[in-house]
Parts: C-alpha cells; sequence; structure tokens
C-alpha cells in the first residue's frame, strides 16, 4: 500500500481526482482510524459513524477547497472531531472527553498498522453476530466498503444489509464484545470468517458495476496484504496461509484475465501473462499450509487453483484431480458457489448431462445469480440444446451489470446458431 500523506500537493478544486484520492484515503486508513477511535471511546458503533461522516464531509471539502497536504491526518482529526461532536450531543462529553483529547497526529504508515487493525477484525467477527452480520460489519469497518458494494458482493438487498450493520453494531455495544485477537480454540472457531471477510474484499475488486474487465487494483491489493497481515501474525494457522496462497494465484493471471478492457475466460488466456513471482509465492504458501498438517476449505480451494497453474495450457488441466479436490472440499464447504464451480469439473469428467442435473438441483438457490445463468448455457448448449441456451446467456446478461462481464454474454448470444 501507498501512503496517502505523500502527496506535496492535491489535485485541482472540482476534479474527480479528489473523490480517487479519498477513496485510496478511506482503503488505507479507514480500519486504522475505526479500530483507534474504538480503542479509545470504546464504542465501534460511536467511531464507525464518527469515520463514516468524517468521509462525507471529506468528499464535501475537498472538491470545493482542494486537497489537504496530509489527507490520512485530515480524516482521523475530522472522525474524532466528529465523534466528539456526536458526545455533546448524547450528554456524554465529560466523561469521555479524556479518551480522545489527544493531539492531533498524522496516521502511521499503513504497514504499521497491523497489530491495531487485527483486533477490530476480530471483534467484529464474534460468535454473538450471525454470519451474515459479522461479514457486512467487518466489510464496513474495516475494509470501508459501503452499503451497496456490501449488498453486492454478499448477494444481498442495500436495506437488509444496512439493517444488519445497525443491529451487529448495537449487538456488539450491547453485550460488552471485546475488541481482541482470541486465543486458542475460540481463535480458530472465528479465523474462517475473518478469511471469509478478506476473500469477499478481494472479490468485490472485481465486481464493479459498469466497469470494463479491469478488477479494482487497490481493493484486490488490500485484499491481499489483509490476508498476509493475518497469517505473518498467526504463522501457525494453516489457513491463513491458504488463503494467501488462493489470492496470489488469482492475482497472477489478472494481467491476462483483462485484456484492453474486455474480460478473458481462464481457457483463452495467454498464459504466458501470468505473474511466475506470485505462482512461485503461492505455491510455497500453500506448502508451508500443508507442513501445518491442518486441512481445511481454503487450502483445497488453494489446491485448485494451483492445478489450473500447473497445467501448461487448458487442455492439459486434470480435471479428474479438480473434481476430486472439489468432492474433499463439500466436507467443508456445501455452499451453493462451491456445487456451481465443482459442477464445471463435473462437466469435464463426467458430461454434461452429470452437469445439468447438479446445476438443476441449485436453481432454487442461484436462480438470482448471473454466474449459474452463464455455466448451464454452456452445458446446455453442449447438450445441442441452442435455444435453451440462448436463454440462459440472456438470463445471465440481465442479472449482470459488470459491462466486461455484459460485452461477453453478448458475443456469446450473438454467435449462437
Amino acid at each position: 500500500m501507498s501512503g496517502p500523506d505523500a502527496a506535496d500537493s492535491g489535485p485541482p478544486v472540482g476534479s474527480a481526482a479528489s473523490d480517487q484520492l479519498l477513496a485510496r484515503v478511506v482503503r488505507a486508513e479507514v480500519g486504522r482510524i475505526v479500530a483507534s477511535l474504538t480503542a479509545s471511546l470504546r464504542s465501534l458503533d460511536l467511531a464507525e459513524e464518527a469515520v463514516a461522516e468524517a468521509v462525507e464531509d471529506a468528499l464535501r471539502e475537498w472538491r470545493v477547497r482542494g486537497i489537504p497536504p496530509r489527507p490520512g491526518a485530515w480524516l482521523m482529526q475530522t472522525a474524532r472531531h466528529n465523534a466528539l461532536d456526536r458526545m455533546r450531543r448524547e450528554k456524554t462529553y465529560r466523561s469521555k472527553l479524556v479518551l480522545i483529547a489527544e493531539p492531533d497526529v498524522a496516521p502511521e504508515p499503513a504497514a504499521a498498522d497491523a497489530d491495531e487493525r487485527l483486533p477490530l477484525l476480530f471483534g467484529c467477527c464474534h460468535p454473538a453476530l450471525s454470519a451474515d452480520a459479522q461479514l457486512a460489519l467487518t466489510l464496513r469497518a474495516i475494509c470501508g466498503l459501503t452499503t451497496t458494494q456490501i449488498a453486492r458482493a454478499t448477494l444481498s438487498t442495500e436495506q437488509a444489509t444496512a439493517q444488519r450493520i445497525v443491529r451487529a453494531k448495537r449487538k456488539i455495544g450491547a453485550a460488552g464484545i471485546p475488541i481482541r485477537v482470541p486465543e486458542g480454540a475460540e481463535r480458530r472457531d472465528r479465523l474462517d470468517i475473518v478469511l471469509t471477510v478478506v476473500s469477499v474484499m478481494y472479490s468485490e475488486a472485481h465486481l464493479l458495476a459498469g466497469a470494463d474487465a479491469a478488477a479494482d487494483r487497490d481493493l484486490a491489493d488490500d485484499a491481499l496484504w489483509l490476508a498476509r497481515v493475518v497469517s505473518d501474525a498467526l504463522p501457525r494457522e494453516a489457513e491463513a496461509h491458504g488463503l494467501v496462497a488462493l489470492l496470489l494465484f488469482h492475482r497472477a493471471r489478472e494481467d491476462a484475465r483483462a485484456v484492453d478492457g474486455d474480460l478473458v475466460l481462464l481457457e483463452a488466456q495467454d498464459r504466458r501473462r501470468w505473474d511466475e513471482a506470485m505462482l512461485s509465492e503461492a505455491r510455497g504458501r500453500l506448502e508451508r499450509a500443508a507442513m501445518l498438517r491442518r486441512p481445511g476449505r481454503w487450502q483445497l480451494q488453494a489446491a485448485i487453483a494451483a492445478c489450473h497453474a500447473d497445467a501448461a495450457s487448458a487442455s492439459d488441466t486434470d480435471w479428474l484431480q479438480v473434481l476430486t479436490l472439489y468432492d474433499m472440499l463439500l466436507a467443508y464447504d456445501r455452499s451453493p458457489v462451491v456445487r456451481l464451480n465443482r459442477a464445471v469439473a463435473l462437466l469435464r469428467v463426467e458430461g454434461p448431462d452429470a452437469a445439468l442435473a447438479e446445476l438443476d438441483a441449485l436453481a432454487a438457490a442461484l436462480s438470482g445469480f448471473h454466474l449459474w445463468h452463464a455455466v448451464r448455457a454452456a452445458v446446455l448448449r453442449d447438450l445441442g440444446r441452442d435455444d435453451d441456451a440462448m436463454a440462459a446467456d440472456l438470463a445471465a446478461l440481465e442479472l449482470t451489470a459488470n459491462e466486461a462481464e455484459r460485452r461477453l454474454l453478448a458475443r456469446r448470444v450473438d454467435s449462437s446458431p
């Protein structure tokens, strides 16, 4: 991550560059600022609301006055002042003023923030909260995603997501949930949702509505950075290393995945464009996880990605090994999306009839998900059911807002018999 306070001067007043820099500051600083205020105020709700207001203040002021020389420090100071204002309104000013009446200082570089963010990350993933609430709250407090982004990433509605976040913050305050890194079995139980949050954050970088195929590289890099934070802080947790490996395998293919704004599917990618250094690091992380002899779903997903990375060409992919790994993965994760991905391997090993049967079994869970329709279209086409395949592609086209995916699906529709 690059430090946002390094800029000597801001872009011109009224330019879109202020919004772009604000987005970078939010990604680099919001988790640290929320964590810092939560620790001093002992209220995640108050801290998160104060930071959210500060982001809104920055958006308004920077557009008019230009970006300040130290935007991260500006955001921290404004968030602290917003918290004070809220406490005054709530008549708790005197009792809590001492907690945050400290000199305004610039935030430390992001690389130094790992220990401060980790307790908040685990606090947001407390078992007293539902899994959906843990995910939504952590994406907001740690990652700085908007309600719209979180809703899209979690296949939920904006209203449900907003209500989930509000209820989660209230429950943390009412139950006195501690903001700390747990130990032993408690930590391992909570680690999986922490890793899920980081994975969803990475996926969100590739689900930009109206965008081309290029990922939001800042957000993707932040997710990879956060995965490394967790694995480096918890070196004996095999699954943490497994997630890092998985993200590295995917990140290594990024330049081949998006070419001139268009999406290139895995089987058609130019493998010479894959980043060998990242692939090497991914394999090393996966081996490190395996040495700990505690298998899990993130390691298995990374092993599946390794099968694709190890194949010299798409035709050389060991699909039987991929299917075997998916069968093992089902013991840890039977989610509809995992079963959807397994159906692709099933198509390659057992043929389209077996794959279609699996896809049809997922209809109730995934009929609103564009990739279910897209995969089903490919299977139907293999079965010679061209009209049904076109209908499935049209359904997928209707359900996706990403412009690159829309172009890819439109080309499939146009080329259909």
